[in-house]
């Protein structure tokens, strides 16, 4: 079996880069300069972004699906940050240096199971869960501040 990890589009966030602040916050996002490392992840390059580094801190609907279990939550994009090129069973730096909820979800979006591991144990988890087969995918949060960190399919 196996998994694939995917990265958020850079063409669905490089228009916020062209946008003045108050339009950010009509927006309910805001722009940042990094001032440390590692605490910004990226969820298009899927990296820490750099000290001097801009980005922008938006509200995210990482589960719009209708379904009790809807929701957003805040995440970072680098201004410029390419798309992440994930392989297949790869788990990133930026999932592997954190302490990881792991959330299932069914074909119907509901919520079937969810662990909490560090990042180190994330692929393994995911090769436990894509076992069962009622889970349709994978939603992958930083443990602690709650941020949507990436979303997780079994391998083609």
């Amino acid at each position: 079996m196996g998994f694939q990890i995917h990265s958020l589009p850079a063409e669905q966030f490089a228009d916020l880069f062209t946008l003045t602040d108050a339009e950010l916050e009509a927006r309910q996002a805001c722009r940042q300069i990094v001032t440390s490392k590692p605490g910004t992840p990226c969820r298009v390059s899927m990296q820490d972004a750099e000290v001097g580094e801009t980005v922008i801190l938006l509200n995210y609907a990482h589960q719009p699906h209708n379904s009790p279990y809807r929701a957003s939550h805040a995440i970072f994009v680098r201004q410029n940050a390419t798309n992440a090129r994930i392989r297949a069973n790869e788990v990133p730096d930026v999932i592997r240096s954190r302490i990881i909820s792991v959330r299932c979800f069914d074909q119907y979006h509901m919520m079937i199971d969810a662990d909490v591991v560090r990042g180190a144990e994330v692929a393994d988890k995911l090769n436990e869960v894509f076992e069962q087969k009622n889970v349709a995918y994978v939603h992958l949060h930083n443990a602690k501040p709650g941020c949507f960190a990436a979303s997780v399919h079994r391998a083609d």
